[in-house]
């Protein structure tokens, strides 16, 4: 009969370590600390990380310098693990959560961001004083990006059509001065 130790929870007893118990102890249980240890330092990452190969043990305890352990590294009896994926995800959401706007303070900005310009365009004399026209700032630019367009073709137009009609009434005379010229020529010679 086993006493219990003082703390010991009696459902949870160790089973007794005697020869004649049904837990075998196995003897090839070999302590490889120091050569993780080792080669943590020497693959230049944490404990956690290095992955020894169970099938070598035996080849593996014997190493007890960094230079074995750089030998069994090259070999790939001793692995640095992989990293492990931290997945970004969830703060990206947070991020983009954190970064959503209400509408209502979109279109306050939206809407005082248009006013600044609408006085600054109507003291500028670009527009006249319309109201209720814009919904946004891009649209307002475009409005007078289109009415400075519409303005300028329509004054290259008019220059066209001025300098076409001044063309056409200088050849007009000058067909005028030929048929008189040669009116003038024509009644000379009836004359003689």
């Amino acid at each position: 009969m086993r006493i219990e130790e003082k703390g010991e929870n009696p459902t949870q007893r160790r089973p007794s370590l005697r020869a004649d118990s049904s837990i075998i102890i196995d003897s090839n249980m070999v302590n490889l600390k120091t050569q993780k240890r080792l080669a943590a330092a020497v693959v230049g990452c944490g404990k956690r990380k290095i992955w020894i190969d169970p099938n070598e043990v035996n080849e593996i305890s014997t190493a007890n310098s960094r230079q074995t352990i750089r030998k069994l590294v090259d070999d790939g009896l001793i692995i640095r693990k992989p990293v492990t994926m931290h997945s970004r995800s969830r703060a990206r959401e947070l991020n983009m959560a954190r970064r959503i706007v209400p509408s209502q303070v979109l279109w306050m900005r939206r809407l005082r961001v248009l006013r600044r310009l609408l006085v600054k365009y109507r003291a500028a004399g670009k527009i006249d004083n319309k109201g209720n026209t814009f919904k946004h700032k891009r649209g307002l630019v475009e409005h007078i990006h289109k009415a400075k367009a519409e303005k300028n073709r329509e004054r290259i137009i008019k220059e066209e059509m001025d300098d076409r009609r001044a063309k056409n009434k200088a050849a007009r005379e000058r067909k005028q001065e030929r048929q008189e010229s040669k009116r003038q020529a024509l009644m000379g010679d009836d004359a003689e």
